[in-house]
């Protein structure tokens, strides 16, 4: 029974929304926040990145840095580049890309429950990249990118946001990667939305794991400093997006090796062609069902099926990226730990096939491996288990922007 509250919500003001928006933080290396913060002052990577306002020597993870972004959202304030709430409430946050709209209901999502596993997560987390989202929350006092939840389809729910979208957006703008953005203000219904959740058994974390997990830290830490709390407080709750998992893609999420652990080309096709069909395809193609893989190593590519019996009825080893991983990346190229080794990169399928066949013609002795979208229903079997997937299982796009909602949990 998953608490979802309003929250008094700090937001662009509409004639500056499109401009301050601004995709994850960790969507850019640090030379590619600068060159967009250089070229939009508004854009808020730089209270995401503030390092971006800093020379590039500056240690982008040093107090200074999180001290930057959090002046700069009260400059904004001030300045009126931002506007706050004076009650809680409710927003609608649809994304239209490729014909297909997914929209959501942003609120606060409670600590206790993602600790509790009412709030249940498919992937596990670095430590390094949530020490410094969680600096940047503490030092703000304030979380400025959602979490981006899921739930299954409620017909009410539905029913709501349905209404509300028949109304004037508060904005309605088209990013520079094709992507509609509409936000609305849910002014009515919002004690049936917080009953509504209620009644929804559980909610899962689609993306956003370090967010959300450097946001439970900051509270921890906050608990610890306030022996006295009951609860209420603002910083027992972080910003969310919820959207019914019917209306999301998943996108595949591939890889490409660099070194052949030793193996000739001719070794290394032989001990693939043993666990799957393998032939060869005159051009690139990407799987096109569950179980297929497709591999281009020294300009040729291959379509790979999995035998029968590498399946066991196990919702994460049954998992193309898992199968890939133990049948074949780990035994063959020697990639244990797939989360550190650093010959492995990981490559959205938003960039598309092309982009694989650069990264392996850059350089001598590597492979890539296409891989055919882990579904929905996969996520959702996987966290009601209390399981995990392998690192990197899942993309999903849209992506959400930072910047159009920020929760501020102690002033």
């Amino acid at each position: 029974m998953p608490v979802i509250r309003p929250f008094r919500c700090v937001r662009p003001a509409e004639e500056k929304a499109a401009a301050i928006a601004a995709l994850p933080y960790d969507v850019y290396n640090r030379k590619e926040a600068k060159k967009v913060t250089d070229e939009n002052p508004l854009s808020f990577l730089k209270i995401d990145r503030a390092e971006t306002q800093f020379p590039d020597d500056t240690d982008m993870y040093s107090p200074q840095v999180y001290e930057r972004a959090r002046d700069t959202l009260l400059e904004m304030l001030a300045d009126g580049s931002f506007i706050e709430d004076e009650e809680p409430g409710y927003y609608l946050y649809a994304l239209t890309f490729a014909g297909r709209t997914q929209t959501g209901i942003v609120g606060c999502a409670s600590v206790d429950d993602y600790l509790s596993g009412a709030i249940r997560r498919h992937e596990n987390t670095k430590k390094e990249k949530e020490l410094d989202r969680i600096n940047h929350i503490d030092t703000m006092s304030a979380q400025t990118g959602p979490v981006f939840l899921a739930y299954r389809p409620h017909p009410e729910l539905k029913r709501i946001t349905d209404a509300a979208k028949e109304t004037a957006p508060l904005y309605d703008f088209t990013t520079e990667d094709g992507i509609r953005h509409q936000v609305w203000k849910l002014s009515q219904n919002q004690s049936d939305i917080e009953e509504l959740f209620l009644s929804i058994g559980h909610i899962y974390i689609a993306d956003g794991h370090h967010r959300a997990a450097s946001a439970v830290k900051v509270c921890e830490n906050r608990r610890h400093e306030h022996p006295d709390y009951d609860g209420t407080e603002e910083f027992n709750y972080f910003l969310c997006v919820l959207f019914p998992a019917d209306e999301l893609k998943i996108y595949d999420y591939n890889r490409v090796v660099s070194g052949w652990n030793g193996h000739a080309l001719e070794e290394l096709l032989d001990f693939i062609g043993k666990q799957f069909d393998m032939k060869e395809i005159p051009e690139q193609g990407a799987p096109r069902h569950k179980g297929g893989i497709s591999m281009y190593i020294e300009g040729t590519w291959y379509q790979l099926k999995a035998h029968e019996d590498l399946y066991s009825q196990d919702p994460v080893d049954d998992l193309d990226v898992s199968i890939l991983q133990n049948k074949i990346l780990e035994p063959l190229f020697g990639i244990q730990d797939p989360r550190t080794d650093p010959r492995i990169a990981f490559v959205g399928g938003i960039r598309g096939l092309e982009e694989l066949v650069r990264l392996v013609d850059e350089g001598p002795e590597k492979a890539a491996f296409a891989m055919y979208p882990t579904s929905m229903e996969e996520l959702l079997s996987v966290a009601d288990c209390g399981r995990l997937m392998p690192p990197k299982s899942t993309w999903f796009e849209p992506k959400l922007r930072s910047g159009l909602f920020i929760h501020i949990f102690e002033q």
